[in-house]
């Protein structure tokens, strides 16, 4: 066994990124040490990297990046429940509970939600360690590019449209942004029987890309029309979901506005600027909401799994390129700068 390793590291302090050697971590109690084999690319990272994302609950000066992860397990520690096996084929959840805060220790929901990459070291390694309850396995027939976005990229919208919101068949749904997250929600909204779906982005190539996933309407935001075509799509209803996955403010205004009756408005994409409703008396009039969210579920992973083993859904189409570990900083620049309209970007250690 190797004593160190290749890793994609943030300095907090510095705000420098680097890939480094670094040693190979130990797995504790009740952890396993993984072999990385694929680690996704995300906004989040993008969004830690240029300074606008600040972790919560760091526990030191610098973290290893990546919270989209899959691999093998390598390594395994004492004290483990769940027999576990090395050569395990799993993908990681994006975050873990913190065990310290009132909920955790009440064995109740977590009030300290620790994400990968951010507060604790992530995936954008050769190896990194998992917390067994962390771990989900995944199916000899899920490559492992497909199965490491399906923390986050996948579950964050796949949790918003069935927990957070509650889609029910005949919903009406609009989704602004179709990136990463975007795409993906387009596509489990179809699988939850929305109708119509209908997706916002200023790209083309985007809009194309959400009528090939599902979407029954793609609008530009910035036609004169806009708010006529929702009227119509949705009979004049307005829509019952608005899902932000862009973080934008002008995305959060335009959304509420088109919202019908006891619609409501998901915020799915993170943003450290304030959030503003400029709309006035007929937000109340009709029972407008606004829900926040963050990540997936704890069932989200899992269920996706299964819905990806048993072949409803296909990341396939979701995979953009990959890039050798060595080359992050690379990826991570395409992906800020749109380079391709990539939908996700795999690290390959």
């Amino acid at each position: 066994m190797q004593h160190t390793m290749l890793a994609g590291r943030f300095h907090l302090d510095s705000r420098k990124f680097a890939v480094e050697e670094a040693p190979v971590p130990v797995p504790g109690p009740g952890e396993v040490l993984i072999e990385v084999k694929a680690a996704g690319v995300c906004l989040s990272d993008v969004h830690l990297l240029g300074g606008s994302l600040v972790p919560l609950f760091a526990a030191s000066d610098t973290v290893t990046v990546g919270h989209e992860v899959a691999g093998v397990i390598h390594t395994l520690g004492p004290g483990l429940k769940r027999g576990l096996t090395t050569g395990t084929r799993v993908t990681l959840e994006a975050g873990k509970t913190c065990g310290q805060c009132a909920g955790c220790v009440r064995r109740r929901p977590c009030t300290q939600m620790l994400t990968a990459g951010i507060d604790y070291d992530g995936g954008w390694a050769q190896y990194t360690l998992a917390r067994e309850d962390s771990l989900i396995p995944i199916p000899d027939n899920l490559p492992f590019d497909q199965a490491a976005i399906i923390p986050d990229a996948v579950s964050t919208p796949y949790a918003a449209v069935v927990a957070t919101a509650g889609v029910r068949p005949a919903q009406s749904v609009g989704i602004w942004g179709v990136g990463g997250v975007g795409a993906h929600n387009v596509r489990v909204a179809r699988m939850a029987g929305a109708a119509p779906v209908i997706a916002v982005d200023p790209l083309p190539s985007a809009r194309e890309r959400a009528l090939a996933f599902g979407a029954d309407f793609a609008l530009d935001p910035a036609a004169d029309d806009f708010a006529d075509h929702i009227r119509t799509a949705t009979g004049g209803r307005g829509l019952d979901f608005a899902f932000d996955c862009a973080g934008v403010p002008a995305v959060r205004e335009q959304a509420a506005s088109v919202l019908g009756l006891n619609g409501a408005l998901i915020l799915v994409g993170i943003s450290p600027r304030p959030l503003t409703i400029t709309e006035g008396l007929t937000f109340n009039y009709l029972g407008k909401q606004v829900r926040g969210h963050y990540g997936g579920t704890p069932e989200s992973v899992s269920e996706l799994v299964r819905l990806v083993e048993v072949g409803r859904l296909d990341l396939a189409p979701s995979i953009t390129d990959h890039f050798p570990l060595a080359e992050a900083a690379d990826a991570v620049n395409r992906l800020a700068n749109k380079i391709g309209d990539p939908i996700r970007l795999i690290l390959v250690p």
